[in-house]
C-alpha cells in the first residue's frame, strides 16, 4: 500500500478535479475509483490531474483499467492530464510503456467516456 498517496477533490464550473500525489499500486487505484463514485451524478466533466504522482506500478493500474472499461452510472466524461495521463488512462499504452516518472510535461490530456 502506497502510504504517500493522496487525493485532493476541487470543485469547478464545470465538474471536479482530482489532484493525485504519492504513489499509485493497486490500494491508490481504489481510492480513485472512490473518489470518483462518490461525485454528484450532474458532474459533467472529471479531470484527474497526475502530475504529483512519483511511481506508476503495474498492479494498480490493471485495477483502474478494469474499472474504467466496466459499465458504471456516473456519466460525466474523464479527462487525464499531466505527464502520466497516458499511463492511467491507455490500458493498451500502459503495458508498452516504462512505468517510471517521465520528464515530458507537454503531453495532451487523454480522454476517456464514461459508460
Amino acid at each position: 500500500m502506497a502510504s504517500n498517496f493522496e487525493i485532493a477533490i476541487d470543485k469547478n464550473c464545470d465538474g471536479f478535479g482530482l489532484i493525485m500525489t504519492g504513489d499509485f499500486d493497486a490500494t491508490s487505484a481504489y481510492e480513485l475509483i472512490y473518489a470518483i463514485k462518490i461525485l454528484p451524478e450532474e458532474a459533467r466533466m472529471i479531470n484527474v490531474y497526475t502530475n504529483g504522482l512519483k511511481n506508476i506500478h503495474p498492479f494498480g493500474l490493471d485495477v483502474f483499467h478494469r474499472f474504467i472499461q466496466s459499465p458504471k452510472s456516473n456519466s460525466a466524461k474523464i479527462v487525464f492530464n499531466g505527464k502520466h495521463a497516458l499511463h492511467i488512462s491507455n490500458p493498451r499504452l500502459a503495458s508498452d510503456l516504462s512505468f517510471l516518472p517521465r520528464s515530458d510535461q507537454n503531453i495532451k490530456p487523454a480522454v476517456l467516456p464514461v459508460r
